[in-house]
This record gives structure tokens, sequence and C-alpha cells, in this order.
């Protein structure tokens, strides 16, 4: 793979990025990255995010020969200079290129919404697993598989990576064998041009609420819902839920680009929409309980009923509310090719780590481990174990990330106040701000005529205190970490247990 200096020169401006060159113009670029710890000879750098002149300096010295900038730097002397007026848009153009635009080479599936990317990536990926004999790769929240072998599979640091890892990967998942991809796609994906230039085969739209609203990420709500609504924008065929809020501004972002007959629209039975469309697909639940549900999708328009994806459906992960998300990713599924006998075996055996995760006890409180991070998550989670448990109380242990999501702590307070017996609050991932201070804010949003606070800082001591006031009647709910195996402390990935560990070792010790 290289990368010489007409292609670089030829693609920026055609996107009108390119401001100007300094330096040798017959170079031939190798190596492209935006890490100066992973410069080789010959490679293209790129100065991007929080870039200090010191990384210049050491790329330089570890054998850069450019630098694609906003600005030119004295530290580059000696190196071809590319400014460009805007540094990750043009990164995303380059990276493409330069691993030798392997999205060509793939189905590509991408899912956005509030809630629910994960699990429905995860429905989506086992399906296409199924379909392809294993051909299928994964970028997630959780995790980043790029083949089958043991090697080929890591934990994911961002839900969706930068655009020069974003597209090797692909490259190596491509080289794998791989043939189809499943992906999440964050709303910073589109504010920081993490995904610029990239075109999806089938773009779903799950859901949108107040989520990411803060100083580090989006300004404002209309920017957060823009930011999601480009998905739609860049996809090929749009897969959109009927229920979600906002629907007459994601049915227009999506109109944009794609025409009607390549626009997929699905709902509950029965439910009542904010615009009168005609629904393409429909589900219904036949039968669900705290290990799995069943339940039915029938089609209802002409081009939904050629795809041939009616019948009953089996789904090994509980909660009424991912028979929604499993229907996105069945009419997918469909679009992609896969029969409604491929899908019915594959979403019978789904696994999503750290979403739903049981802990059952003899003595205490049977426990429920969730990624559940926001409002409706975490509105969702608790009503479904209320209604199939019929619990004694409900004991839910939950914090709030720092310096991001601000909103989700109203959100926290809201849904403890509506659903919640007994909360403690703990620490999340804090960021550079006080746990404690991040709690309190929480406790300001919360009904005390309804629920009982209490404040417990160190989080493996207030989920062993949670499990160890139940009794057997109650629930405990350990919210917002689900698998992560450390914590995000004054810019630091401090390593944590995982609430599913801890939750076990207390249940083993009584």
């Amino acid at each position: 793979m290289s990368l010489d200096m007409t292609q670089v020169l030829t693609l920026l401006q055609e996107h009108q990025l390119l401001t100007a060159t300094v330096g040798n113009q017959g170079r031939q670029f190798t190596s492209v990255t935006y890490d100066s710890r992973q410069v080789q000879p010959d490679t293209l750098f790129f100065c991007k995010g929080n870039f200090k002149p010191e990384y210049l300096t050491a790329a330089k010295a570890a054998g850069a020969t450019g630098y694609v900038a906003e600005t030119v730097y004295p530290e580059g002397a000696g190196m071809t200079a590319i400014t460009v007026s805007n540094i990750q848009q043009a990164m995303a153009l380059l990276g493409a290129a330069f691993y030798g635009y392997p999205q060509n080479d793939l189905f590509i599936i991408a899912f956005t919404g509030t809630k629910g990317k994960t699990t429905s990536a995860y429905f989506e990926h086992h399906i296409q697993r199924t379909h392809t004999h294993d051909k299928a790769a994964l970028f997630s929240t959780i995790d980043r598989v790029l083949g089958n072998q043991p090697d080929q599979r890591f934990k994911s640091d961002l839900t969706t990576p930068e655009s020069l890892d974003l597209f090797h990967d692909m490259r190596a998942a491509v080289t794998n064998g791989m043939t189809h991809l499943v992906m999440e796609v964050s709303s910073q994906a589109y504010k920081k041009n993490r995904v610029y230039g990239l075109t999806y085969d089938v773009g779903i739209f799950l859901n949108i609420t107040p989520d990411h609203i803060g100083e580090n990420e989006h300004p404002t709500f209309a920017d957060y819902l823009f930011c999601k609504e480009q998905l739609l924008v860049n996809s090929r065929t749009c897969i959109i839920n009927a229920e979600t809020d906002h629907l007459e501004d994601v049915y227009q972002a999506a109109k944009t680009s794609t025409p009607p007959e390549n626009i997929y629209l699905y709902a509950r039975k029965g439910a009542k929409l904010q615009l009168p469309l005609d629904l393409d697909v429909q589900f219904s639940n036949d039968e669900e309980t705290l290990k799995d549900s069943a339940f039915d999708v029938q089609s209802i328009s002409d081009k939904a009923k050629s795809l041939a994806l009616d019948g009953t459906y089996a789904l090994s992960v509980p909660g009424d509310y991912n028979e929604s998300n499993a229907a996105s990713a069945i009419i997918a599924g469909a679009l992609s090719g896969a029969t409604a006998a491929e899908m019915q075996t594959a979403l019978t055996t789904v696994h999503v780590p750290g979403r739903m995760e049981m802990v059952t006890s003899s003595q205490y409180g049977t426990i429920y481990i969730d990624y559940a991070h926001n409002y409706a998550s975490l509105k969702a989670l608790l009503s479904f174990l209320r209604r199939q448990t019929d619990a004694g109380r409900v004991i839910v242990v939950v914090g709030s990330t720092g310096n991001k999501g601000v909103s989700r702590r109203k959100g926290f307070g809201k849904a403890l106040s509506e659903e919640a017996d007994l909360a403690i609050l703990t620490t999340d991932d804090p960021g550079y701000e006080d746990p404690r201070a991040i709690a309190d804010e929480i406790d300001s949003y919360i009904d005390h005529d309804k629920v009982q606070v209490a404040f417990e800082m160190d989080r493996k001591t207030a989920i062993r205190k949670a499990i160890e006031m139940s009794t057997k009647n109650d629930i405990v709910v350990l919210a917002g970490k689900g698998e992560d195996n450390y914590q995000k402390v004054n810019g630091v990935n401090t390593p944590y247990e995982t609430d599913v560990t801890i939750a076990k070792n207390v249940v083993e010790e009584n």
C-alpha cells in the first residue's frame, strides 16, 4: 500500500480541502499515521486533534517525510507540507485511498441511535455470520472483529474508530476473507469527520433522545440530531424506526439522498406514529420472559413482501425493547440476501456482553447487569424488569460519566424516580470531574418521596452493599458499565474488575 503526491493533491483538490503545498512534490508515502510512535520511513503524518508540535518533531526523527496539517509548522522543515482547511476530512479521504478503498469490497450495514446500537449490531452480526458462513466483520462499542482467528478479535476503544484506523481495519477484514461488515456509527463519528466520504449499503436509524450534549460533545440537541441523520444521508438504503422521536426530521434527512423506494419504515403493531406514514414492516410480541422472547414480523408494503422476511422469531436476549432492535436487524439482513430461516436460527444464539447479564443467588435478590446509560435505556430496562418479575424492591446502582453526556444526569434522576425503590449513587467514568459532584447532580433530580437514596463513591463497595441489602424477592440493577473493565479517571483508564465479576464474587463469598 502506498500513496503518491499526485493522488494526495487530486483528492484534496476534488474536495476543495487543499490550501497549499511546500517542499518536494514527488514524494511517495508507504505509511500513514497520526501517532508519532507508529511512524516508519516515508510516512505521511497527520497533525490532528490534540496535536502538539513536538509530535511532528518526533515523527520527522522517525522517518516521516510529509505531513498534513491546517497550518505550516517550523518543526516540519525539510518535509513536504500539505496544508488543508479540515484535517479530519483530509485524513479520512487519504486514509481510504491509502488502504485501497476497502469499503468497496464489503457490504456495509451501519446502525445509529441514542440507544440500542450495540445490541442491534450484535443481532445483525450473528445474522451475517450465519448468512455468509462466518465472513462477517464487526465494529462495535464492545468488540472489533476483523476475522475468525483469536488474534483478529479485540476490544474497542471507540464506538467508531478514527478514520485511519477504520480503513486500516476494513482492509484487514477484507484480507481476512470478510465480505460483510456490521458497524456502529456514533454521532461523534460525524461530528469529528471519522467517516467522512464513507457510504453504507444499509443505514439504520433506531431512535433519538437528548444525550451526548455538553462542552466536549454536541453543543445543542439540534447538532446531535443533525450528526445522527448523516448516516441516512450517506446510505444507499435506509431503515428507520417509525416510533422514534423527531420522525419528520429523520425521514426528510433520508429523503435528501435516498429515493422513497429505498427507505423502509418499521414499528410495533398498533404504535402511534408522529407522522401519517405507511409502514413497510410491523412486529408484534408473542411471548416474553426474563430469558428470551418470541415475536412476529409481518411485511406490509410490496417492497417489504419481496424480502420474504415474515415469520416468528425467537430472541435469546430478553427485553421487549430489544424486539425493535431485532426487527431492524431482520430487515437489514433480508436486504443483504439472508433468508428468514437463516435469521431465525441466528437470533436464538445471540449473546451481547454487558447487556441484560443475570447473576442469581439463593440468599439475595436477582442481579441484572446492563450498559443502560441514559434515561431511555434505564427506563426501558427497569420497567421491563418490574413487569416480568413482580419485584419486591428495585435497587439500582448507577453513576454517570464526567465531561460528557451531562444531560444523562437529569435522565437518570427521572428514570429512578419513575421505576426504582432504592438508588445507590456511585462512580461511573468520572473523567476529570468529582464523582460525588456528579452523584449530587443526579440526586437533585430524584423525587425523594418515591426513592430512597444512598451514596457510595467506591463502585465495588456500592455493588456489594446493594446486593447484601437485597432479599430474595428484590432485584438489583447495576447500570451503566456493563462489562467495561476500566474506569476513566483523570485521563487514565484505571483497571476495574467489571460489574459482572464483582457481583459474581459477592454472591460466591456468601
